[in-house]
């Protein structure tokens, strides 16, 4: 089984592109926190946190563009990947990501009003408001297209 459960800060706002067959591929950085740790074993603790690259694919991408900035808290459920690619110079380079297959907000309801997104609603009869935390997107079935080669 590959799943990886993550909560975290983005560490960058994401960066969408598109394929020539017009998927939208959003990446970013997630930054997760170990907790803390003594440093020297003396009483002053540091914050120490990992870093992961993210992808989104297709509608989840496009909503990350949209929706997501540097700093806002996310829950993130995916599975793990790694990859190569031929660099310019010829080199081989290897890749471990994270492949998104559902966000959800999850710093506390924005006071603004601001920031609802409804999705999957196109007859907008029930919005869902991504600004509770409450729902998810989720992006399970999208298959990378064969089109592409992007080195994130």
């Amino acid at each position: 089984m590959n799943k990886i459960i993550l909560s975290g800060n983005l560490a960058r706002d994401p960066e969408v592109r598109y394929t020539q067959s017009g998927k939208a591929i959003a990446t970013f950085s997630l930054a997760v926190s170990r907790g803390w740790r003594s440093k020297n074993d003396t009483q002053q603790q540091q914050p120490t946190a990992d870093f992961f690259n993210i992808v989104a694919w297709d509608k989840l991408g496009e909503f990350c563009g949209k929706y997501l900035a540097k700093g806002r808290k996310v829950f993130l459920e995916g599975r793990l990947q790694s990859r190569s690619y031929e660099a310019q110079d010829g080199t081989k380079r290897y890749i471990t990501e994270v492949i998104a297959n559902e966000i959800e907000f999850a710093d506390p309801k924005r006071q603004d009003n601001g920031g609802g997104y409804e999705f999957g609603n196109e007859n907008n009869s029930r919005p869902q408001n991504f600004n509770d935390g409450s729902d998810m997107i989720d992006n399970r079935n999208s298959k990378m297209p064969d089109d592409i080669d992007i080195p994130f």
